[in-house]
């Protein structure tokens, strides 16, 4: 029996006239994806208490009266310092339209659970205050302040001054609570100082004074320890069911300090616990504060509702789950499990499975799609399968396939048709080229896919060549990797003179230095070379160079723009907190730290070019050679710059800066010292950029009047040589899009 249900069992048979479920959350930023485990967690013990015909209700509290006691990493610290110590309400919205900080995150929170399907009602721990609900536990809590103090005592096994008192007062002067400290109690008034040193990140004024502890219409004058109040809460609303997560309902933890003061002070029956693990991302727990982990709003946008809600479900509560859609085939597998998990429902399978899915279902029960997460990923890299998706009815689901494939999904399921015959090309055998030409003489007789599938596969056997060879032809040709989808499929939704054409272009390109890796290697010493400290200090360092010559390049291109507009929409979700995800970004952060280099004033370009779309900042517009390659920035979060091959002098020279060197950066008007230890780009005249493609030189810049271009790409740590060179190729394909010209020279350096 699934555990909800077990729960509502145990629950009927105390014959409560109503079993009041609660969960609570303090809006101080946006709330994680892992805060929405307690809300569906509290709303399944709510549903089944219903199907088991229990009177039941179901509220959530958000906790606006506690104080800001940090600043988010997204919001500017120099508006909200001042803010620190008072509480969220008096705090105002970061955006425009809402009554107040914590009204805004907890909106936004609740959209989030509202699209999954829970809907409890909304209570503000202010109101419970001010309506006077919580007056007779504060009167509770002051008059056995004592006993409070023992509890702590043995608790937690420290000192409690005599002179503490578990309330804490909204100082009258300076509206802050986090340093008010209340040392005495007469049974009216309680006397309180606002300590000026009372925290380590925020000031007191000194204020003295007293006040009455009695909220009422006319305002709240202050509030309770969140353990305590927490016990006082449940008495106020008349809570019988609430949980927590694994640290609140440890042993020792903060429900069961909670738990003491509802028994020995309150005299007050302890809710139904229901305790649970974390949803972890990455191996690590989620946190608002510390901007780790997804925004539950953001989650919303990535994966369908029944979704994200049959995600929780499944959960063992006892167990902790790592949920990390950047993780290969975290979400292609969610969606297998979907399919899987309504086989058991749909075949009237009385298993947990079966209930799992009905209890994820939001509004109806309805089927899921009869087609695979992966098969529609495939799909929608495809040109022209609109028509396919929207007669299957895939639209739904395809939506989020895009998103996938564009955001979360590893290189290896990702495929575009290239715009140009791929270099790989050069390693395809004279059989594989021609089995290439076999295959599109098919074309014309087929326009069934599996049909057009195992035609393929026999015109390989007929020419005895391999299955993989064959369909790995295929795919180098268009895709320029030996893997993709269905070749049947591929080829049907491709332009059949274009497929005849590009088959018939195939042919053996220059011969390339390979090394063991079937990496292309620069063997040009004359034209750069990394110094023997580089080498030493950053092994897994490589950098790729090409030269290209003959470009025109324009201040702008319409089909550029339109291109820079798309590319802008696909990434209208990005925000900061998932760039700091990226193991690109994650990459350059580490070797500039390594450098002694302050990423956050200095942004690796990647992550500075990413940023200003999150931030909801347009794309710069430069050139068409610079506004190419930054897509291909965008795209890879791999690191590009370009220069005026004519004004450099060679060799070139990647290694580490010394005292005293100096460089002019594009837009300013005085020279840059460089720090020693910085690595930079060196020709005979001195560095042309700094920090690894940071900024560039004004003396080496690209404008329209440059005819050569000198490129360079660098990757370290987790982008590894494969990635550097792709990236690289692709620039270059990019930029002669626009610009024209011809690659003379193309290869990697590696440092081991």
């Amino acid at each position: 029996m699934f555990w909800a249900d077990k729960v509502a069992l145990e629950l009927k048979e105390r014959k409560l006239p109503l079993e009041w479920v609660d969960d609570m959350k303090t809006p101080s930023g946006r709330v994680h994806v892992g805060a929405l485990l307690g809300v569906v967690i509290h709303d399944l013990v709510f549903r089944a208490l219903k199907d088991a015909g229990v009177n039941t209700k179901y509220t959530y509290v958000f906790e606006n009266h506690d104080p800001m006691d940090d600043i988010p990493s997204y919001l500017p610290r120099e508006k909200y310092e001042k803010y620190l110590g008072m509480p969220l309400f008096a705090i105002p919205s970061p955006v425009e339209g809402y009554k107040d900080f914590a009204e805004y995150y907890a909106f936004e929170f609740k959209e989030a659970f509202n699209a999954i399907g829970s809907y409890p009602e909304i209570l503000w721990t202010k109101d419970l205050y001010t309506s006077g609900k919580m007056n007779p536990g504060i009167k509770s809590v002051l008059d056995n302040a004592e006993e409070i103090r023992n509890i702590y005592r043995e608790m937690y096994k420290k000192d409690i001054n005599s002179d503490w008192y578990p309330f804490q007062v909204y100082c009258e002067s300076c509206g802050k609570v986090s340093t008010t400290r209340v040392y005495n109690w007469d049974g009216e008034f309680v006397y309180y100082r606002c300590l000026i040193d009372a925290t380590e990140w925020t000031k007191g004024c000194g204020h003295e004074g007293r006040t009455t502890p009695f909220s009422d219409e006319s305002g709240i004058r202050g509030k309770m320890p969140w353990k305590v109040e927490w016990a006082a809460k449940w008495q106020a609303i008349g809570v019988t069911v609430e949980g927590a997560g694994k640290d609140h309902m440890s042993r020792g933890g903060s429900h069961d300090l909670t738990s003491l003061v509802a028994k020995k002070i309150l005299n007050y029956p302890i809710p139904y616990p229901v305790g649970y693990e974390f949803m972890l991302i990455g191996g690590k727990k989620m946190s608002s504060s510390k901007g780790r982990g997804f925004a539950a709003s953001d989650i919303v946008r990535i994966l369908p509702p029944e979704l994200i809600r049959f995600l929780i479900v499944k959960m063992n509560i006892h167990q902790q789950t790592n949920f990390d859609p950047g993780d290969g085939d975290t979400i292609p597998r969610l969606f297998d499990e979907y399919q899987e998990y309504a086989k058991h429902y749909f075949d009237k399978k009385n298993d947990d499975e079966a209930r799992i899915f009905e209890l994820s279902q939001i509004g109806e029960v309805k089927k899921p799609l009869g087609i695979r997460f992966s098969t529609l990923a495939q799909w929608v890299q495809m040109p022209n399968m609109e028509n396919q998706i929207k007669a299957g009815g895939f639209e739904d689901w395809a939506k989020y396939a895009r998103i996938w494939v564009e955001r979360f999904a590893p290189d290896s399921e990702k495929f575009i048709v290239t715009d140009a015959v791929p270099k790989l090309v050069e390693n395809l055998s004279i059989k594989q080229r021609e089995f290439l030409i076999q295959a599109s003489s098919l074309l014309a007789s087929f326009s069934d896919p599996e049909d057009l599938q195992k035609a393929i596969y026999e015109k390989a056997k007929e020419m005895n060549l391999l299955p993989k060879d064959a369909f790995g032809a295929i795919y180098i040709a268009l895709l320029g990797k030996n893997h993709g989808p269905k070749a049947g499929w591929l080829l049907l939704s491709l332009d059949k003179t274009f497929l005849t054409n590009r088959f018939n272009l195939v042919e053996m390109g220059k011969n390339s230095e390979k090394n063991s890796s079937n990496i292309t290697l620069l063997s040009k010493n004359s034209l750069f070379s990394l110094s023997n400290e580089v080498k030493e200090k950053m092994q897994t360092l490589s950098v790729g160079i090409a030269v290209i010559n003959g470009v025109r390049i324009k201040l702008k291109d319409g089909k550029l723009e339109e291109l820079k507009r798309e590319f802008l929409l696909k990434l209208k979700d990005l925000t900061t907190e998932e760039i700091s995800t990226f193991p690109e970004i994650i990459s350059y952060r580490k070797i500039y730290k390594e450098m002694g280099v302050d990423w956050h004033s200095r942004r690796p370009s990647p992550e500075a070019l990413l940023r200003r779309i999150a931030l909801g900042k347009e794309l710069y517009s430069v050139n068409t050679c610079v506004d190419a390659y930054n897509l291909v920035v965008l795209k890879h979060r791999v690191s590009v710059g370009a220069f005026d091959l004519d004004k450099i002098s060679f060799p070139t020279e990647l290694r580490f800066a010394q005292s005293g060197e100096q460089i002019r950066l594009l837009g300013d008007q005085e020279e840059t010292m460089y720090k020693a230890g910085e690595v930079a780009y060196f020709d005979q005249n001195g560095g042309y950029n700094i920090d690894l493609n940071y900024r560039d030189s004004i003396r080496t810049a690209v404008t329209v009047e440059t005819k050569n271009l000198y490129i360079n790409v660098e990757g370290i740590y987790d982008i590894s040589p494969e990635v550097v060179e792709q990236v690289l190729r692709e620039t270059c394909e990019k930029i002669i899009t626009y610009c024209g010209g011809e690659i003379q020279t193309l290869g990697l350096v590696l440092a081991s």
